[in-house]
């Protein structure tokens, strides 16, 4: 690694060993945070690739810059039985996430400081990878990624992120502001922070970088200011940029994690009515190239944010969609393990009694680009997915034709055949979220 690498790796390093991140109380847990837990279980990246369930027991999950361990904290709690290792550049960093660990009664974790390129010398292999916020930050992306891939299961699953240019540009464009007066030349500190924040408060607020992002509330935290206007190393890049760095790694991409939230034809007034040369040309758009699209016309995302993982490892499937009766026949139920709480539970019940709809996605709305509501009347057959193991969809049909007679309705209105297609509607809605899984 040449000179000025070396030098901006260890100014990254003393940025974080001065103001280490998250700045997140040791005290707080994620235990009842459906959604991020949601995200950070490997139960959803896999069953997202393969369509199979896989068990946590005894797997060994990596967080790659893991800062002051809450999200190691977040892992641990998701993936129960799983040994969490977290490296970080930053000693005093890794200190905070043993501390937060131990605090949390988390006994199967251990610690570094390392660089991600020097991974392969913990003799290690990961089922799962999650290197969140840290990618963007090394000087050699392609190196990192490579480094994540020599320690990776076969049949592993990274979780990472990059800055996207256009989602980050009012961003990026400050950070320019503050290198230009000098704020960035050394380690940035609490100097530097408030000269930021003075500056910032003193522009109008109809000022470009000011409108593009400023908030006053969030900029009373000193780490807001540190990994926004003040970043070292930090940089942004293109959907074929991301997409060359992976085939520069050999990795395959798998896809967004928001997936839902990246799609094209969700863009437009009316996807089945598109001027003739869009008509023709995007249903033959790879998904690389959609992706650029969306990010072009709509910079929403700041974050690229993907799962990737070794080449032609993905298990074949056939789609819930295309499903032959037979296959439902065979089929169980599993209710996503970050849905299956006392509390969602108890939130099911309360709203099947008082005959109102159950907005399932309020609990997680990653996947999801507007509310996801079940009639209390369906929603009644699903219980037993909260008191028990899996449920067969056999024995759904049946709960479901059980709660129709016992509610008065004529049976001979609602045949057998009806009940099943009412059941794989609903399954099949939302299974395309994930909050069922389907095995048959």
């Amino acid at each position: 690694m040449d000179h000025q690498n070396l030098e901006l790796i260890e100014k990254i390093r003393q940025q974080f060993d001065n103001t280490p991140y998250p700045r997140i109380p040791l005290e707080e847990s994620p235990k009842d945070n459906s959604e991020l837990l949601y995200l950070h279980n490997l139960v959803t990246a896999y069953y997202f690739r393969n369509r199979k369930i896989i068990n946590t027991e005894g797997k060994v999950i990596l967080d790659a810059g893991c800062g002051t361990g809450y999200k190691s904290l977040v892992l641990a709690i998701a993936n129960p039985g799983a040994k969490i290792v977290g490296i970080d550049l930053s000693e005093e960093s890794v200190k905070l996430a043993e501390q937060r660990l131990q605090y949390h009664g988390v006994a199967n974790a251990e610690f570094y400081a390392l660089k991600i390129e020097e991974l392969p010398s913990l003799g290690l292999q990961f089922d799962y990878i999650n290197a969140d916020e840290v990618l963007y930050l090394l000087p050699d992306t392609v190196a990192g990624l490579q480094a994540m891939k020599s320690v990776l299961a076969t049949d592993g699953i990274i979780r990472t992120n990059l800055h996207s240019s256009n989602g980050r540009a009012g961003v990026f464009r400050a950070q320019a502001v503050f290198k230009a007066m000098g704020l960035m030349n050394g380690s940035p500190g609490e100097v530097e922070i408030e000269i930021v924040r003075q500056t910032m408060e003193a522009l109008r607020d109809e000022i470009e970088i000011k409108a593009a992002g400023w908030n006053a509330d969030l900029a009373q935290d000193e780490g807001w200011i540190m990994v926004n206007y003040l970043f070292v190393g930090d940089k942004g890049c293109t959907i074929p940029e991301v997409f060359a760095m992976l085939r520069g790694a050999d990795l395959e991409f798998i896809s967004m994690v928001a997936w839902r939230r990246w799609e094209l034809m969700d863009l437009f007034k009316d996807p089945d009515d598109l001027p003739p040369f869009l008509a023709m040309s995007l249903p033959e758009a790879s998904l690389e190239e959609r992706l650029h699209l969306f990010d072009l016309l709509h910079p929403l995302h700041r974050l690229f944010d993907f799962w990737c993982g070794n080449p032609a490892r993905t298990q074949a499937f056939v789609p819930v969609a295309e499903w032959t009766q037979a296959q439902w026949r065979e089929a169980r139920v599993h209710l996503h393990p970050q849905l299956r709480t006392s509390q969602i539970r108890e939130d099911l019940s309360n709203c099947i009694d008082s005959q109102t709809p159950f907005e399932i996605s309020r609990y997680i709305i990653v996947p999801t680009l507007a509310p996801v509501a079940i009639d209390f009347t369906m929603a009644a057959w699903l219980l037993p997915l909260w008191e028990g193991p899996p449920q067969s969809v056999v024995s759904l049909v049946e709960k479901w034709l059980q709660i129709l007679s016992q509610s008065g309705v004529n049976l001979e209105a609602v045949s057998e055949q009806t009940a099943w297609e009412e059941v794989k509607k609903l399954l099949t809605r939302l299974e395309v979220f994930l909050y069922v899984l389907l095995e048959h």
